[in-house]
């Protein structure tokens, strides 16, 4: 009779939090290398001779179609093949493509670097977030999801720190003269700064052990996407319930690209003075806010809660929106950046455990597929919607002066609905745990 194979077990502690580590980091890295340009819009778009229309091209579709679907086929990918690979294949792409960002001479050159950027940075999060599942077990999934997705705004404040010292640095010098390289405008110099360490992490992931797939084996191959399709079809009031909390955060936090804009042009705070001072505040208070959630998250699912991702979610959704409306439209430029600033920590509670809720009622067989699929839904969502609608507010019912009325509207819109369906949303997800994640 031939002996079973054991069942895998998860790594040891140390090696699972290394992994989350080097997983975090690389997730601040393109955070970094994603969000700089959004500080260098007038000097890219001086030097290049482009259109704010342009300008609007490469900050979200060129980014963001390639970004959000690429998620599902790599995610498909990341079920069936050695996701410390793909990764270190990704973080090669988006940190070529960001380096020759700062090299590009036109604006189909930007273009293409920036879809490049896109693509690569697809590979990440669904392979990180199937490696964390299989390292550590649901009770204890919560601090690990909530330190890889605090780099969201590690990543968003260096880009912002990064941003603000090109700006005061360009007040002061007009090139940098590099070897082989020449003479370079201090915002091209920005971009080969952000790609540096990228060159370091590519190889180090491709060295890197992956832990044994957890709930899979040889008898259990993963499923092929059409059935992830399936099964998410088959509960779609449950899975748009969920989504739409998500979305909504992505619809405001990119909606949000607009704030430097906002500050000046209704407070009168230069660009870099907004970007100095919203960097240091998001390295302070959104890892804070999202190791706290997800902390919170783990210590209540071992006192036999699991919907408590779910909770912590629907927290975040209540005390984001607020703030959101009522800080644009305060007069003192202090007290909004003040309160706005309370509206990144109800993001940042929301943001924290939307994987953790996720892999508890995903079938382990489509679980990267699905998480693809979620991230390329509050993509979508947020980079398409978010921005465009600020600006068409902007041109047709506020005008340009009118920016923080427009940025204080979209919070509102988006989020309103799904607070009324709040409760639907629990139930169908307390009613998800348990029997979603066991069909095959």
């Amino acid at each position: 009779m031939k002996a079973s194979n054991p069942a895998p077990r998860y790594p040891s502690p140390g090696a699972a939090w290394l992994l989350v580590s080097l997983l975090t980091v690389a997730y601040m890295v393109s955070f970094v290398d994603r969000y700089i340009l959004s500080l260098l819009v007038e000097p890219v778009k001086t030097d290049l001779g482009l259109t704010d229309f342009q300008i609007g091209l490469l900050l979200g579709p060129a980014f963001g179609i390639f970004y959000a679907t690429m998620g599902l086929p790599l995610g498909y990918l990341a079920d069936r093949s050695r996701r410390t690979w793909i990764v270190s294949a990704g973080i090669a792409i988006w940190t070529v493509a960001t380096a020759l960002s700062g090299l590009t001479r036109s604006f189909a050159q930007m273009f293409i670097a920036r879809v490049s950027v896109g693509v690569g940075e697809a590979t990440l999060s669904p392979c990180a977030m199937s490696l964390i599942a299989d390292s550590f077990p649901a009770d204890r999934r919560g601090k690990p999801i909530a330190l890889y997705s605090s780099a969201i705004s590690v990543g968003a404040a260096l880009a912002a720190l990064l941003g603000a010292a090109v700006l005061t640095w360009a007040g002061t010098a007009d090139s940098l003269e590099l070897p082989f390289v020449g003479s370079l405008a201090p915002w091209r110099t920005a971009f080969l700064i952000a790609a540096v360490p990228g060159f370091v992490l590519a190889p180090v992931f491709f060295l890197l052990g992956e832990p044994a797939r957890i709930g899979a084996s040889a008898e259990r191959a993963p499923r092929h996407l059409g059935h992830m399709l399936r099964h998410v079809g088959r509960h779609v009031p449950t899975y748009a319930c969920f989504v739409a909390v998500f979305c909504y955060m992505t619809i405001t936090a990119y909606s949000h690209g607009w704030l430097a804009v906002m500050f000046q042009r209704t407070y009168g705070w230069p660009v870099e003075t907004y970007a100095l001072a919203n960097g240091l505040t998001l390295i302070v208070v959104g890892p804070a806010s999202v190791m706290f959630a997800g902390w919170l998250s783990d210590r209540l699912t071992r006192r036999g809660q699991p919907d408590a991702p779910m909770r912590i979610a629907l927290l975040g959704l209540f005390l984001s929106m607020p703030p959101g409306v009522i800080g644009p439209l305060l007069d003192d430029a202090i007290a909004a950046f003040v309160v706005l600033s309370a509206f990144t920590v109800g993001a940042a509670f929301i943001s924290s455990v939307g994987v953790t809720a996720l892999l508890q009622i995903v079938p382990p067989r489509i679980r990267a597929q699905t998480i693809a699929l979620y991230y390329m839904t509050i993509s979508l969502t947020g980079l398409f919607l978010g921005p465009s609608l600020v600006g068409l507010l902007n041109d047709t019912v506020f005008g340009a002066d009118g920016v923080r009325y427009s940025v204080a509207l979209i919070p509102l819109i988006f989020g309103l609905p799904v607070m009324l369906l709040a409760p639907l949303t629990l139930r169908r997800y307390r009613s998800a745990l348990g029997t979603f994640a066991r069909e095959n």
